[in-house]
């Protein structure tokens, strides 16, 4: 049983002069910082048998500088998902909210009559939302705007916007199969994944298959078995063999009950797949190509000729950053935030390196957190390495508020006890927006809580090497945002 420190008593606050929502920070005159635990937040660890040293704590109010409440606040901790909010708020100070990224079309020559004496660039951006809808856009522009019926040559796809290091999608957690681990690609299609539906016909005994997108060359079973008994672990029940790059294959059976299920899952050989996918869309669309889909550059001199003829030229925006940023951070999107922090990098290729800096600069010379309080990696949290403490972290809040692009950072975030990430967060219900983040052994949330006079409280909470289930930490955050949004507006 882990050890606990002993409850303490309840915070005393001192007087407060409240201010009108909106109000600069600075005008509040400064309170003591509390540096002990309130008697209800030591309950609730106590409930669940976490040791109060693992929980960071910061607790402040848009309209004053110092915080109400800092525990444990100035070291530096894994901070999960949590590290989205400053990869968010470097991109929206140093790009803008309606930054795009952009993908282009750039033809060899022009066509005549439809034919295409030459090859087909596809040069990536980096645009993390270019989903098979948009893709079947890229390849309709370059049908309909573009009059290419059939290509001579071939599909070329540049990838040279990014230099990354070529990583196994399994380094993390050994799981390879999971969205989540996906790498960064500069021609990044529909995040590498695959969304396998089961829909069961009773009458014939089956379930059909069916894969989004398609991919040339990979086969998938049109049906699998039914099975009778309830729904359960239904992937474990089809027995699936995903680990082939060419086929993906089912040796069990689909349970009924379950109705029509959705999967999403990895390709198994992110090398191939916009290969694979742009082949068979300008198929699908009734393209014809003589030669092949590969992996190459643009030539400077096709570059040049497209630069003088619009004719040669194409581009495909993407959604703006703001938009963007919502996907990323109400549904935690790994691969997102890492498109994010390439595009932070002020020079192409970009490059990890170049991205993490800007984003700590953000974090040190604009947010004013320390040196030693932040150390950035991938900027999705999907790492071992990121570390953030809660007064980074808080002071990062505090920071943003004043920004004109605040409403887009806030509205990004999950709204607690009703969607996403922070739908079982209860505490605050339709009162507060949170960013979560979870890694194993680290649980957090962190972000801006509404009071009924118009003014806000602001949170960060991270648990660390808690040893705990998810339903004990959850509890543990669940308290402490719920004691949060309670503090009386009367009071520092």
């Amino acid at each position: 049983m882990k050890s606990l420190m002993r409850s303490v008593g309840l915070l005393w606050w001192g007087a407060l002069t409240l201010l009108p929502a909106g109000t600069s920070a600075q005008a509040v005159p400064t309170a003591p910082v509390e540096t002990t635990l309130p008697a209800a937040i030591t309950r609730v660890l106590a409930a669940q048998r976490i040791d109060p040293r693992a929980l960071s704590l910061w607790v402040g109010r848009t309209n004053r500088t110092e915080p109400l409440l800092a525990w444990r606040a100035d070291t530096p901790v894994l901070s999960a998902s949590l590290m989205k909010l400053l990869t968010s708020a470097a991109a929206l100070e140093r790009l803008g909210p309606t930054w795009q990224w952009t993908t282009t079309l750039v033809l060899e020559r022009l066509p005549m009559a439809g034919v295409l004496d030459g090859s087909v660039y596809v040069v990536g951006g980096g645009d993390p939302r270019l989903t098979p809808e948009r893709l079947m856009l890229v390849l309709q522009q370059l049908r309909q705007q573009m009059g290419v019926q059939q290509i001579r040559g071939d599909i070329v796809l540049d990838r040279s916007a990014f230099r990354v290091e070529a990583r196994h999608p399994g380094d993390f957690d050994g799981e390879p199969g999971k969205p989540y681990n996906v790498q960064p690609d500069a021609l990044l299609i529909n995040q590498n994944s695959l969304m396998l539906t089961f829909t069961p016909v009773p009458a014939l005994g089956v379930a059909r298959v069916s894969m989004v997108p398609g991919l040339s060359g990979v086969e998938l079973p049109a049906t699998v078995p039914l099975a009778s008994g309830p729904c359960g672990d239904w992937r474990g029940t089809l027995a699936a063999d995903l680990g082939r790059a060419d086929r993906l294959s089912f040796a069990g059976r689909f349970p009924a009950e379950c109705g029509e299920k959705a999967w999403p899952v990895a390709h198994a050989d992110p090398a191939t797949y916009a290969a694979r996918a742009i082949g068979s869309m300008w198929q699908l669309l009734g393209g014809q190509l003589q030669g092949r889909v590969r992996d190459g550059n643009l030539p400077a001199e096709v570059e040049a000729r497209a630069g003088k003829d619009p004719a040669l030229y194409s581009a495909l925006p993407s959604p703006p950053l703001a938009e963007v940023l919502r996907d990323m951070n109400k549904h935690s999107n790994n691969t997102i935030a890492r498109h994010v922090m390439l595009a932070l990098a002020p020079q192409r290729p970009a490059t990890v390196e170049a991205g993490r800096e800007v984003a700590r600069d953000v974090a040190v010379r604009q947010a004013g957190c320390a040196a030693d309080e932040v150390v950035v990696d991938n900027g999705s949290g999907l790492s071992r390495q990121e570390r953030l403490s809660a007064s980074c972290l808080g002071r990062l809040l505090q920071w943003a508020w004043q920004r004109p692009w605040m409403p887009e950072l806030i509205g990004s975030l999950p709204i607690a006890g009703v969607e996403t990430t922070a739908r079982r967060l209860t505490g605050a219900t339709a009162q507060a927006h949170l960013k979560t983040g979870s890694l194993q052994n680290v649980s957090g949330i962190a972000g801006y809580i509404d009071q009924p006079d118009g003014t806000r409280t602001m949170l960060v909470a991270i648990l660390n090497d808690h040893g705990s289930s998810s339903t004990d930490t959850r509890a543990v955050l669940d308290g402490v945002l719920r004691w949060s949004a309670s503090l009386r507006t009367d009071t520092p």
